[in-house]
């Protein structure tokens, strides 16, 4: 357990960024402090890493810088993004200390939790299994669909800024982005099957396994909101999102709009 607390100290840490602006908790914060996560994983256990773990936490390391980077770039450098955003996400300069510090909390803990299929297998000195080569395999696929999707979107919008982005990945899902974060958390859950044992592994496997589910719904909740306002009166764009789905390929899931206990 203290080695797990380990873990949370440094998921508080890299996340401590969001003081500066309440949302980077859960964006530039989220991004470094699962590339943090991931060094630390290599560094606690490297006596017992082999090839496979060694992989899956260097894919850890790998995913948070480029997330962090990527959300860094948009958020300092793309004036576009800065417009679109301005007004619709507060600063936070009105939210108490309280607020914040529950969110920083909140933030952090599902951090830990979602390296955690990781850290469980590494602190019982498990090795390489099928679960971990499966896992691995997914969470490159995922880390692929989420770069290719950010590249395609920033491209389109860089060309034509006032258009809704579908073609790419995003002529198969309306958050071709979501779906990757989905496949390399899946990938990472994986990696525990064979090495969770026990009531409270898998209550923390879950919680992080199903908390970044639920937030990247309630992010595509949050899309599809404001896309609704900005493009609901073009016809192309009703006809989009009456066909595409929203995240899952071939599940015929359109819209979660409706779904209010989505934070939205």
């Amino acid at each position: 357990m203290l080695r797990f607390l380990v873990v949370l100290l440094v998921a508080l840490a890299a996340s401590s960024i969001g003081f500066k602006k309440y949302v980077w908790f859960i964006s530039i914060g989220y991004g470094f402090a699962i590339a943090l996560l991931g060094v630390v994983l290599l560094v606690m256990f490297q006596a017992q890493l082999d090839a496979g773990t060694t992989l899956v936490c260097a894919l850890l390391v790998i995913y948070g810088i480029r997330l962090g980077g990527y959300l860094t770039y948009r958020e300092l450098r793309t004036s576009s993004y800065g417009k679109r955003m301005k007004g619709e996400i507060k600063d936070g300069s009105e939210m108490s200390l309280g607020a914040k510090c529950g969110i920083w909390a909140g933030a952090s803990i599902l951090y830990a939790c979602e390296v955690s299929p990781v850290f469980f297998r590494l602190s019982d000195g498990l090795g390489t299994n099928a679960a971990v080569i499966i896992g691995a395999l997914v969470m490159v696929v995922g880390l692929v669909v989420e770069s290719t999707a950010d590249l395609q979107k920033q491209r389109a919008k860089r060309a034509n800024p006032r258009q809704f982005v579908r073609t790419g990945l995003f002529g198969f899902v309306r958050c071709p982005n979501y779906l990757g974060e989905l496949l390399f958390w899946t990938g990472v859950f994986v990696t525990g099957f064979g090495a969770l044992h026990g009531l409270v592994q898998w209550l923390v496997a879950l919680v992080g396994y199903l908390g970044i589910i639920f937030v990247m719904f309630s992010g595509a909740r949050r899309l599809e909101i404001r896309q609704n306002k900005t493009y609901g009166s073009d016809p192309e764009y009703r006809r989009y999102v009456s066909t595409v789905p929203i995240m899952i390929p071939f599940v015929h899931l359109y819209s979660v709009e409706k779904y209010r206990w989505l934070v939205a």
